[in-house]
């Protein structure tokens, strides 16, 4: 199949905790658990926000429900009430996550 766009397998919710983006990424297929939990790592999708996340980014698995829970620190230029982004509370991070092409 080659590369795709994640957005073809899996959907995502975020928004914020003070300077902080959580997002929920919940694969349409179990099948596709694997592929996300090798190809979707804390580094690449720190890559992938690029300047936008100073700090780390942690993943956590939550089996009970096939997904996968991102926490990214000091992606919000200071948090909702402090930024001056359009997307101050962290909102548009699970569309813009769902951008990321992976290996199919």
């Amino acid at each position: 199949m080659g590369r795709v766009s994640l957005n073809e397998l899996a959907h995502a919710r975020s928004g914020d905790k003070g300077n902080t983006v959580n997002i929920g990424l919940f694969p349409y297929r179990e099948e596709h658990l694997q592929l996300i939990r090798e190809q979707v790592t804390p580094e690449r999708v720190k890559e992938h926000f690029g300047e936008m996340v100073k700090g780390e980014v942690v993943r956590y698995e939550v089996p009970n429900i096939n997904a996968f829970n991102f926490v990214l620190r000091g992606a919000l230029n200071g948090g909702a009430s402090k930024s001056l982004r359009s997307d101050n509370l962290g909102k548009c991070f699970g569309a813009n996550l769902l951008r990321m092409d992976v290996e199919v």
